[in-house]
């Protein structure tokens, strides 16, 4: 009995394959560049204006929306929650584009 013959792949198919497998390796690599440390103290510029009226600056935003992943460690941080929960705080993630995190 004669085995039944498999086709081998046609180069576009092959092409199409590594295209894939490289732009699946290259996002990887891109979400590891854009990971964040979580430092509280990367907010300090954010200090004055949780802790009244003013406005946030464009420092503080800018280091607001680069520890958004870290914000709900921060909430749990006795230390710093009346920070972010604060009336204040909830205003300067506002006007910084950063919504509220649901933790």
């Amino acid at each position: 009995m004669a085995k039944p013959s498999i086709p081998s792949p046609s180069p576009r198919l092959l092409m199409a394959a590594l295209t894939a497998v490289l732009v699946l390796l290259s996002a990887d690599r891109a979400h590891v560049v854009e990971a964040v440390t979580c430092s509280a103290s990367q907010l300090s510029s954010c200090v004055p204006a949780m802790t009244s009226s003013v406005q946030p600056s464009a420092l503080c935003c800018s280091k607001m929306r680069e520890q958004r992943p870290c914000l709900c460690g921060y909430i749990r941080n006795p230390n710093l929650r009346q920070y972010l929960t604060s009336t204040d705080g909830k205003r300067v993630m506002r006007v910084c584009g950063v919504p509220y995190p649901t933790c």
